[in-house]
């Protein structure tokens, strides 16, 4: 059952162009609310930070150019999810988040994102939440530990509006100049694969490095 709901996952990322254009075709002026859960999610849940983010919004900027989806709303929607999302990721983390760093036992997220997300704001601070914002897996986590960390909150909220909306307008803007060029509609596949190794690449630095300065002790 994991194993095809994972592949059922990498199938629908593959072809998000197939499966965004099925959604609006079948739910019209919902596809918003969808969208907006889909971001929401991705950054408002420690338990689902393998949904689709950089990707999806960029195909939504191309579908936004081609007349399929406004543009405008969709952009409104996609910031005010990924606030939304943050905010209430910040909140749990201060409700719960110690009592959840502290235990050893943690079943419904992977312990080790959330141990490289603290140390990552260890390192960075408060532009952690802005930093972030640009790393697939840690941008869910970075809020969480936020909270964990006492960050208060109008600070919070300062890095969050601001990375939100440069997440969102940077990504859709791209899909919008860019998506509906031939070659990219031609190889959309790799365009995804693109945007995916990208966003890691970040991660995998600061990882290599930490294992790289751990080796040295």
């Amino acid at each position: 059952m994991e194993l095809s709901s994972s592949m059922l996952m990498v199938d629908i990322i593959l072809n998000l162009d197939h499966y965004l254009n099925q959604i609006i075709n079948d739910y019209g002026t919902w596809t918003y609310l969808i969208l907006f859960a889909v971001i929401f999610c991705e950054t408002g849940l420690v338990v689902t930070p393998f949904l689709p983010g950089d990707s999806l919004i960029f195909m939504l900027g191309a579908l936004a150019a081609s007349g399929e989806i406004n543009l405008v709303a969709i952009g409104l929607v996609l910031i005010t999810a990924a606030i939304t999302g943050n905010v209430v990721n910040y909140h749990v983390g201060r409700w719960i988040g110690p009592r959840v760093f502290a235990s050893e036992e943690v079943r419904f997220f992977n312990r080790q994102h959330l141990l490289r997300t603290h140390a990552f704001y260890e390192k960075h601070g408060g532009k952690t939440i802005f930093l972030a914002r640009f790393i697939p897996i840690i941008r869910t986590f970075a809020p969480f530990v936020a909270g964990i960390g006492g960050m208060t909150y109008t600070r919070f909220q300062l890095y969050n509006i601001s990375s939100s909306a440069t997440w969102v307008l940077l990504f859709l803007g791209g899909g919008y100049s860019f998506g509906n060029i031939p070659l990219v509609e031609q190889n959309f596949t790799l365009v995804v694969f693109g945007i995916i190794f990208v966003s890691l690449l970040p991660a995998c630095y600061a990882f290599l490095k930490q294992k790289l300065a751990s080796s040295q002790i």
